[in-house]
């Protein structure tokens, strides 16, 4: 569809600058307020869904809502950037990278949630909490991250966002985390690839915190391996 044609600065006089910069405050202003108000039981509507979504994108690029716009939607629905729940919105849309929605992303994930609205999505997000209680669902929220984060020019991620996702996904529920975190710190590694990602996970869920349970003939990746020794070795030193 043609775009219509636009009015240049140089053609308005002063009134219709004011009157034209009225009027974009106005329709903004309106919006904004009638997202943070809408009744969350009304019925889900695409075209108001593409019109929230505008509201965080830039004229230049109106399909995408990019970082700034990330910050903005996230002070609207009241989560920090870093929260895990944004983690599990992103699955819902299956978005492809970090801090990008496309349009088409997030009407994917908001009619599924028929979400609309600022109050809508803020009414969603105990639930999209609770998916993580799944470990069907945690599974496959932790194999998506590890596309969704890393660098798209790379086919590994890089050891520091790996380190970030893992004390996002793992930090409160896998006992040893700590030490695994001191020990990819300490270790040679400034990769990890999708295997040993998903090892981790499965490591972390089956392996008992006393190692009891480790089999040295598994087939781990040699980094956990090498994480089962570094910690043996550091409970000697500490015996000693």
């Amino acid at each position: 569809m043609p775009r219509s044609k636009r009015r240049s600065a140089a053609d308005m006089g002063p009134d219709d600058d004011d009157r034209h910069c009225n009027k974009r405050f106005r329709n903004t202003t309106s919006v904004r307020r009638f997202s943070k108000t809408e009744d969350t039981s009304s019925p889900f509507n695409q075209k108001r869904c593409i019109t929230w979504f505008r509201e965080y994108t830039s004229p230049d690029d109106p399909d995408v809502l990019g970082p700034e716009g990330m910050e903005k939607f996230c002070e609207d629905i009241g989560v920090e950037p870093e929260n895990v729940v944004m983690l599990v919105l992103a699955w819902k849309m299956n978005a492809r990278q970090m801090g990008f929605f496309t349009q088409q992303e997030w009407l994917r994930g908001l009619m599924d949630l028929q979400c609309d609205s600022i109050s809508k999505v803020q009414s969603k997000l105990d639930y999209l909490r609770l998916l993580l209680n799944d470990q069907v669902t945690f599974k496959s929220i932790y194999r998506y991250a590890y596309d969704f984060a890393r660098d798209k020019d790379q086919r590994s991620m890089d050891i520091e966002t790996a380190k970030a996702m893992l004390q996002l996904l793992l930090g409160k529920h896998w006992t040893l985390f700590g030490q695994f975190n001191n020990f990819l710190e300490r270790s040679k590694y400034k990769v990890i690839n999708k295997d040993q990602w998903c090892n981790i996970l499965e490591f972390s869920r089956t392996i008992a915190n006393d190692l009891s349970n480790y089999d040295v003939d598994g087939a781990w990746p040699v980094m956990l391996d090498e994480f089962v020794e570094w910690l043996k070795a550091s409970k000697d030193v500490r015996r000693s």
